[in-house]
């Protein structure tokens, strides 16, 4: 008897960290979406904290009036605030579709997280885009977010548009949605049998209940018309 033993190819240093970023069984899943991600993220949060703690007043509408927001020119934690861009939430939002992919689960998670990204990017983004100037948007701040929505209003009138109407709606209700009917979320397309099921597929000469139908056997036998006995 002759043993032929082949050479198992050790597999390239990329292939391992593509095994690796991609695997489900690491603690937190990384995926491509979170070597984007990963990054992006420590850099906003960086520059955010500083920024914070010792960002310098600037002249943000342009009328020759230094505004400031960090702590070391006269703010606190409620008044400081500074204009944030990042592209870190919609690399989660990446990262959230990629696992459900990699598990065989629905998208809905990140189709549900889609709705606070779209919100972001319109207050972060758009809107300072459509308004001319960065200065427009809406501050990362306790007291600047809540200036920003109050000058929106007064300027735009947000709250009596449908579309902000509708989009309201669509956050709340699809987090409710997504609260009670779980099994959208997580579900992968198949029926989990039970054991019950098993063995009833087994072929073995036996039957086993669900508790519910044990509970209505009897009622069954009863509704039965019994046999006559007179021939």
């Amino acid at each position: 008897m002759t043993a032929i033993l082949e050479r198992r190819e050790s597999e390239s240093l990329w292939g391992r960290f593509c095994n690796w970023i991609t695997s489900t069984e690491n603690r937190l899943y990384i995926g491509w979406f979170g070597v984007l991600m990963i990054p992006t993220l420590l850099t906003a949060t960086s520059v955010f904290i500083i920024a914070f703690i010792a960002a310098p007043p600037v002249d943000i509408d342009g009328i020759r009036e230094p505004v400031s927001g960090s702590l070391l020119y006269g703010n606190n934690i409620i008044s400081g605030a500074i204009i944030p861009t990042s592209a870190a939430i919609a690399c989660y939002m990446g990262r959230e579709w990629e696992l459900s992919f990699r598990l065989g689960m629905r998208p809905w998670i990140a189709v549900a997280y889609s709705a606070p990204v779209a919100a972001a990017t319109a207050v972060f983004l758009i809107y300072p885009i459509g308004q001319g100037s960065f200065s427009d948007g809406m501050p990362l701040g306790i007291s600047g977010t809540f200036n920003f929505m109050i000058v929106f209003q007064a300027e735009h009138n947000i709250l009596m548009h449908p579309f902000h109407m509708l989009g309201v709606a669509g956050v709340f209700g699809g987090s409710l949605f997504s609260c009670y009917a779980w099994f959208l979320v997580d579900s992968q397309g198949r029926v989990i049998n039970t054991w019950a099921d098993i063995i009833n597929r087994a072929n073995l000469g036996m039957e086993v209940m669900h508790e519910r139908n044990a509970h209505n056997f009897p009622l069954d036998l009863a509704a039965i018309e019994a046999p006559s006995t007179n021939g």
